[in-house]
């Protein structure tokens, strides 16, 4: 995965293969697939300077969680609400 960056402080929306599209903010960061990088939509923006191509992007294991991906979140244990015996 390659990481992509938009430069400009507009909206940019980048044609992928496959007729697909992706919609990136002012300055933000997104993934793109290695080969996506040679599509003629993304080497025009590259080139215009509107994007620029950060590197290798997080790799995940097959079916694995990524590694900023928060996990469960942990606090004070749930507690059961029990019902008193007694006369009512």
């Amino acid at each position: 995965m390659k990481e992509i960056r938009n430069k400009t402080t507009r909206p940019v929306r980048i044609a992928l293969p496959g007729g697909k599209a992706l919609h990136l903010g002012p300055s933000k960061v997104a993934q793109i697939a290695d080969n996506a990088v040679k599509h003629a939509g993304v080497k025009k923006l590259i080139e215009a300077g509107t994007i620029e191509i950060l590197g290798e992007g997080e790799r995940t294991e097959a079916g694995g969680p990524a590694a900023n991906v928060p996990g469960p979140a942990t606090g004070p244990a749930k507690q059961k609400f029990r019902r008193g015996s007694g006369e009512r």
